[in-house]
């Protein structure tokens, strides 16, 4: 009836291509119909580089929300939080718009701009313009963090292929640089391959359920298993978490947590738990169909309720107080200038070290580097 009927001429292979786009995100927020564009983005996107603007987007309550802007990218340098609801995308509006569509409008030609209307918590609507760019993720990079010599900061942005190869390298020269104790912060961090959670966690429990998937179909029913070797299983870790940690992120915080292996510091994570199965339809077409939910060793649910930290902490900015005045023996005629000189060229030779997290009044990371200076002085008293 379409073919004979309606105004413009349309062939059999676009009504059904409109009908599965249509059908499949009526299921649920995250499967979809991936045409030749979307299956090859989605391909490139799990390599760790794809075209865009550096967001990760999915549906909330039916809107399209931001789950999380990657690090260094045009969306993070433009200031896009996780949480913000994208409005519309240039002149088009997102209500009733499916997720697809929503990222191949974003998608585009590296150096061309975009204009997006954003709705952020308690302010107006407000417009951000941003210059689209090639998205190359660093997914996991490592510092030394300010005033905690013995902490190591790891930051995992997303769970691409290149996370257990890269955490491995960093775990193996810990002892070396006489680090007691580690932060992993997965803020932000949208999730990513299933096997490189599974891999993180096996290098932190040593036995035991790590996770597992089930779903109406037995062949989609999986447990996935920590092994003992090559485990480090005594260092003391802190995870920080917020709204956009989302999927292996929460795999990851939720699993930890469950076994007493970390502590937990932020916000109440995403609540992405559903497993999505990528079905090649042809070489270029597939589906990306919900075939399971994940479930924290504890047998507990991620869908729709996320990860609750140990120690819930808002974000926050600290500001000190600057100290009275005093008068200091540096301020007397008596002093050693000579002294003075050589403890002052001393210091300066300390400040700005290379590769170094500084904390800038961050006040989640600042709790979990208390907490887990605090674990490192508890291990040690046991020595």
């Amino acid at each position: 009836m379409i073919e004979a009927y309606y105004v413009d001429d349309i062939n059999t292979t676009t009504i059904i291509n409109k009908a599965l786009k249509g059908l499949l995100p009526e299921l649920d927020a995250h499967s979809s119909y991936l045409d030749k564009k979307a299956y090859k983005e989605l391909k490139i996107s799990t390599n760790g580089e794809f075209g865009g603007l550096g967001i990760v987007v999915g549906m909330k309550n039916g809107v399209l929300t931001i789950i999380s802007p990657i690090d260094d990218t045009p969306a993070y340098k433009a200031g896009l939080k996780a949480g913000d609801i994208i409005l519309k995308i240039n002149d088009k509006a997102t209500i009733d718009m499916s997720l697809d569509e929503a990222v191949s409008l974003m998608r585009g030609k590296p150096g061309t701009k975009i204009t997006l209307t954003i709705v952020r918590k308690g302010q107006k609507p407000f417009t951000v313009t941003i210059t689209r760019a090639i998205i190359k993720v660093k997914s996991v990079k490592a510092k030394d963090l300010e005033n905690y010599p013995k902490i190591k900061y790891i930051r995992i942005s997303s769970f691409d292929k290149n996370v257990v190869p890269s955490l491995k390298k960093i775990l193996a020269n810990l002892k070396k640089e006489g680090k007691e104790g580690i932060i992993i912060d997965l803020r932000n961090n949208p999730g990513g391959l299933l096997n490189q959670a599974v891999g993180t966690l096996d290098l932190f429990v040593d036995k035991g359920v790590l996770v597992s998937q089930k779903g109406r179909v037995k062949s989609e029913n999986e447990v996935y298993y920590a092994h003992s070797a090559g485990t480090y299983k005594n260092i003391p870790i802190v995870v920080l978490v917020n709204g956009g940690s989302a999927s292996a992120s929460e795999i990851v915080s939720g699993s930890l947590q469950d076994h007493k292996r970390a502590i937990i510091v932020g916000e109440t994570t995403f609540g992405k738990g559903s497993v999505q199965a990528i079905l090649p339809v042809n070489k270029n077409e597939a589906i990306r169909l919900t075939v399971a939910r994940y479930y924290l060793p504890s047998g507990r649910t991620i869908q729709a309720k996320g990860v609750t930290p140990d120690i819930v902490v808002h974000p926050a900015k600290i500001q000190k107080e600057e100290p009275a005045e005093l008068i200091k023996e540096a301020n007397l005629k008596a002093h050693l200038k000579a002294e003075l000189a050589k403890i002052e060229h001393k210091k300066t030779k300390k400040e700005n070290p290379k590769n170094l997290q500084k904390i800038n009044g961050d006040l989640q990371l600042l709790t979990g580097a208390d907490i887990l200076k605090a674990l490192i002085i508890q291990n040690e008293s046991k020595k």
